[in-house]
């Protein structure tokens, strides 16, 4: 039976008078991607703050690997990488001193220097962090993130600032991550990138919970939801996303002429 790394029951977190996340529950298991989606100010951050420890909900139930992650916050971080879509180091630091310094944090820290291999990072490690182009510095959040050996990776718009070429072999190498028993839970605004990785989805709006189960349960969810005549067969979960995400307002001409 597959470990339960994350268990979420009835998550509710407001900042005062602003209801940030209502009623979310999720579980993510070893060896599992879940995916979180849905629009800006939707809940995500806030939900997979708690889940980090970095905030305590007002109402609900949040244990990673059995524990409370708001007392336990320690203990859980050693088994657990983050990466953040924005990130600060310390100025004037090399990569490779970046490195050192994070594997001394683990008493058996990941080969990094292995690890800047495969992330196309190798020429730049005697390179200023500062100085990395917001795809490298992207690649280099994911490295340090794997340094602990983690048991479950939290990730905030993994591929952000990086090409094709780099984003496949980035999904191929969190299917191989996911293979290893690893639990993820990302944050993603891309949906083809959900699409190649996640085994479940959370789909939060304005903070409630409107969904969450595998893709193919996503695809009947919104199915049921949408008139007969706009439905599509096999279209891309992008294409199934905007079918019933609330519609926004678009670029007009007359503020511009």
């Amino acid at each position: 039976m597959e470990q339960t790394v994350v268990q979420v029951e009835h998550l509710s977190l407001a900042y005062k008078n602003l209801r940030a996340v209502w009623d979310v529950s999720f579980s993510v298991k070893a060896g599992e991607i879940v995916a979180v989606i849905g629009q800006n100010g939707s809940g995500k951050t806030s939900a997979i703050e708690c889940v980090e420890g970095l905030r305590k909900p007002d109402d609900g139930k949040v244990q990673v690997f059995g524990k409370n992650p708001w007392t336990n916050r320690g203990e859980i971080y050693k088994k657990m990488g983050i990466q953040l879509q924005e990130a600060e180091y310390p100025p004037k630091i090399r990569v490779v001193e970046l490195c050192e310094l994070f594997a001394s944090f683990y008493e058996n820290p990941a080969d990094w220097n292995l690890l800047l291999t495969q992330m196309g990072l190798d020429d730049k490690r005697k390179g200023m962090v500062h100085k990395l182009s917001g795809g490298e510095r992207q690649r280099l959040s994911i490295l340090l993130a794997l340094m602990g050996r983690p048991k479950l990776l939290v990730l905030d718009e993994l591929t952000t600032g990086l090409d094709p070429e780099v984003r496949q072999n980035m999904w191929e190498s969190f299917e191989k991550i996911r293979k290893g028993g690893i639990a993820v839970l990302m944050v993603s605004h891309y949906l083809d990138e959900v699409e190649a990785l996640a085994d479940k989805i959370l789909y939060l709006e304005k903070g409630k919970q409107l969904f969450f189960g595998t893709q193919q349960e996503f695809r009947e969810y919104v199915k049921g939801r949408v008139p007969k005549e706009e439905w599509e067969e096999n279209c891309s979960l992008e294409k199934l996303y905007l079918m019933i995400a609330p519609k926004t307002t678009g670029l007009t001409m007359e503020g511009i002429l």
